[in-house]
């Protein structure tokens, strides 16, 4: 199966593994999960580190070499993931969370999040 991780799920694999919950862990060790990151969270985390938020204080450069070769596949952000956003509720207003909704059901995968309000998009999104 194919999972693409929120900027927060992928920010706890790769440096704190400890708050990821049992029910994440396990999909994310699964031999036959297939793990995304979306470009987008990348974008996120430079965005966030430049205003100083301690929660993304990560080199993002430094994450973006350990997902690729720990194996994690890149998904970039395109012009039909932008345009879906425009089908999706207001059910949450941070647009990073939302293009990562939109690509996860543009691309038909997963989308694991640990945000309740993501999780109320329902179609796509998974929380663990």
């Amino acid at each position: 199966m194919n999972f693409l991780l929120d900027t927060h799920l992928l920010l706890w694999a790769a440096g704190a593994p400890e708050r990821l919950s049992a029910k994440a862990r396990k999909l994310l060790v699964a031999t036959d999960s297939r793990l995304v990151f979306s470009a987008a969270s990348l974008w996120e985390i430079s965005i966030k580190r430049a205003l100083g938020r301690a929660d993304f204080n990560v080199d993002p450069r430094r994450l973006w070499r350990m997902l690729l070769i720990n194996g994690y596949t890149e998904l970039p952000v395109n012009s039909e993931h932008a345009i879906a956003v425009n089908d999706l509720p207001p059910l949450h207003k941070d647009p990073f969370d939302r293009i990562l909704v939109a690509q996860a059901r543009v691309e038909g995968i997963v989308l694991l999040t640990v945000d309740k309000a993501v999780a109320r998009y329902g179609e796509g999104v998974r929380k663990v």
